[in-house]
């Protein structure tokens, strides 16, 4: 089941890029000194951005896992 391991991880590693990202867009707001509207604006796309990562990269994980039961 090579073909849904390989596949799976690649999602996996594109997941946790998006995570990396919003750590990294979180902490840069943080430095700016926003005010509370602009601050809760930034941070509710990025809580969207990070459920979706954090989706793909279990999406990506279950095939990783199925692949290898299935090998």
């Amino acid at each position: 089941m090579d073909w849904l391991i390989w596949p799976g991880a690649v999602v996996v590693f594109i997941g946790m890029i998006g995570l990396g990202y919003c750590i990294r867009a979180a902490a840069k707001a943080r430095s700016e000194n926003l005010d509370s509207t602009q601050m809760k604006a930034r941070l509710q796309w990025l809580v969207a951005l990070n459920m979706g990562a954090l989706a793909l990269s279990a999406i990506g994980l279950m095939m990783v896992v199925i692949g290898i039961l299935l090998g």
